[in-house]
């Protein structure tokens, strides 16, 4: 399953939380020419390092399909990020 919305908690020095949502479709659709030339220099560096690109893109899509139920979770002093990926 594609990851459908990816949820950014970040707690300030304060100690105020802000949540931003990000839905993952529209923000591929916005990004998506810049997606197609990260995919093209993909291919040029599997080709320049002798890499199978199916296999490359194959293990891309593995990980994409298993990102939703993610959680991350980063502290360093009063300053806290959480990722989760639904």
């Amino acid at each position: 399953m594609i990851p459908h919305l990816v949820t950014v908690r970040h707690r300030r020095a304060d100690g105020r939380w802000r949540r931003l949502y990000l839905p993952v479709l529209p923000l591929v659709l916005v990004l998506s020419p810049l997606l197609l030339l990260v995919v093209l220099a993909g291919v040029v560096a599997c080709l320049v390092t002798r890499v199978s690109p199916v296999g490359a893109l194959r293990g891309v899509g593995r990980l994409v399909w298993a990102l939703p139920g993610t959680r991350v979770e980063i502290e360093q002093g009063r300053t806290a990020v959480l990722v989760h990926v639904r």
